[in-house]
């Protein structure tokens, strides 16, 4: 073994044992070792020549100095790596956004390439990304989301000492701030268009303001008809609170249950199973998406380009519109913050209407005159009169 600086590295030729005779061998290739962090970091120079593997060895101290060294099996990471490690951490901590994400690590893995190594994706890579994201007329949230997701892995990664660094990936500035909502007739409209199995989740929706993923998942266990409420156990919402809705009180929405309940019965006698879920498809099948649908019978409605999510918004204007208490309308409707509450109170050209008409019947019913304080000089004294009167002199 020949030492370069004491302390600091070595480059050496390994011995190893042949795989016939059995006897020790001295390696042609020469080896590098020096410490990282205190930790002996051992890699072949690739070189059989001790000079070219010194000037190696000493490339790589001059990375270490420099905040550019890479170790090996840093090297070796690759895209793919980091995403089975994200999945791993979504999976383990029970997150909830697992197939939105794994939509994004497809279009990262599409762009890169799943055997990308990940010390190549650097920044100047990373814009191109987005260049071609937006090329393909991807939503700029989307975008965001999806750079989020590279940084993510880039994290989980570095934590697990399988990258060196994360490349600088920038967050776009996104201003898509949604103000749609529906009215009773554009609800109508579209739940006319949509298959028959979703209008009752359309209909939920819009009386609740629930969000869509915790409709479709919903099971019978958790409707009792016999209290009137139907529930979201903890763990199970967005922000793993729980969630009461007493639907006794919104004939609407005890209706709507009872002939979800009465459907759904129906489809058990006719397939000879139980079907746990609230919404189905007339197969028995619990309702997962229906984009599809959404968006043709939105477009058939003359509303295309709405959400669904939209019923979410709609909800929380109706509770602000009926008088409900703000601190009971988040309860209802799981909002944590009401920050985030108000952002979706949202106020329509018809409620500006209706509140100009209340300021123009308060005008038409003001007819007292105003009064004008006048002063006399010659007496001193102050009197009273009226505007008419006071201009008649």
């Amino acid at each position: 073994m020949t030492q370069l600086t004491r302390g600091v590295g070595t480059v050496y030729q390994p011995t190893y044992a042949d795989k016939q005779t059995g006897e020790r061998k001295i390696s042609a290739i020469w080896w590098l070792k020096f410490y990282v962090h205190g930790k002996p970091e051992r890699e072949s120079s690739g070189e059989t020549s001790r000079a070219k593997a010194i000037d190696k060895l000493k490339a790589r101290l001059g990375e270490l100095g420099s905040g550019d060294f890479i170790s090996v099996a840093a090297k070796r990471t690759t895209l793919e790596d980091l995403a089975g490690m994200l999945r791993d951490d979504y999976r383990i901590n029970g997150r909830k956004s697992g197939r939105r994400a794994q939509e994004a690590i497809v279009h990262l893995r599409d762009y890169f390439g799943a055997d990308r190594h990940a010390h190549t994706i650097t920044p100047d890579r990373i814009t191109r990304y987005i260049v071609a994201r937006e090329d393909a007329a991807a939503a700029p949230a989307t975008i965001r989301y999806e750079l989020s997701i590279l940084r993510r892995m880039f994290r989980l990664g570095l934590r697990a000492g399988q990258v060196a660094r994360t490349p600088y990936i920038p967050s776009l500035q996104v201003s898509n701030t949604r103000t749609g909502f529906f009215e009773a007739w554009e609800l109508r409209a579209v739940c006319a268009r949509l298959p028959a199995a979703a209008q009752p989740v359309v209909e939920f929706l819009y009386l609740t303001g629930w969000r869509i993923g915790e409709v479709l998942d919903l099971p019978w266990r958790q409707v009792d008809f016999k209290a009137g409420i139907v529930r979201l156990e903890p763990g199970t919402t967005k922000n793993d609170d729980g969630r009461v809705f007493p639907f006794a009180v919104l004939p609407a929405l005890a209706a709507l249950l009872q002939r979800q309940r009465e459907r759904v019965s129906s489809l058990e006698r006719a397939t000879g199973r139980l079907l746990p879920h609230v919404f189905c498809w007339d197969d028995g099948r619990p309702i997962q998406d229906f984009r599809g649908a959404w968006d043709r019978a939105c477009t058939a409605a003359g509303v295309a380009g709405r959400l669904v999510h939209d019923f979410r918004r709609t909800a929380v204007r109706n509770l602000e519109r009926a008088g409900v208490s703000r601190s009971v309308a988040m309860k209802l409707t799981g909002h944590k913050t009401e920050s985030i509450y108000r952002r979706y109170a949202i106020v329509s050209e018809t409620d500006l209407a209706e509140g100009v008409a209340k300021l123009a019947r308060f005008h038409a019913t003001d007819r007292a005159e105003p009064v004008v304080t006048t002063l006399h000089a010659h007496s001193g004294k102050v009197r009273a009169k009226s505007a008419v009167s006071a201009g008649s002199e």
